[in-house]
């Protein structure tokens, strides 16, 4: 996966996320919208053959990549519980 940084701004993030059409970016996007300093987020192709989304995030006054950098964070932990409750149906 690649990242190719569109803009970075305090509060305004647009990137491309390489190799990702739906999953990663639907589910960044949904934990984003839930998170209280968000304003606007939202992802799209380009084309519908593309093998890239292009992503955007403005926030309120907490800066861009912090907000960011938070949903990642919330995001790993789902998946960690969700990686545990799955291994406990062995």
């Amino acid at each position: 996966m690649k990242i190719e940084i569109i803009k970075n701004e305090k509060n305004e993030a647009e990137f491309f996320i390489d190799g990702e059409r739906h999953t990663l970016p639907n589910m960044l996007k949904e934990k984003l919208a839930q998170m209280g300093e968000v304003e606007f987020v939202a992802y799209r192709l380009e084309h519908p053959l593309d093998q890239k989304s292009r992503f955007v995030l403005k926030t309120k006054s907490v800066a861009a990549k912090k907000v960011l950098e938070d949903a990642i964070k919330e995001l790993q932990t789902d998946i960690s519980e969700f990686k545990k409750a799955f291994e406990k149906m062995k």
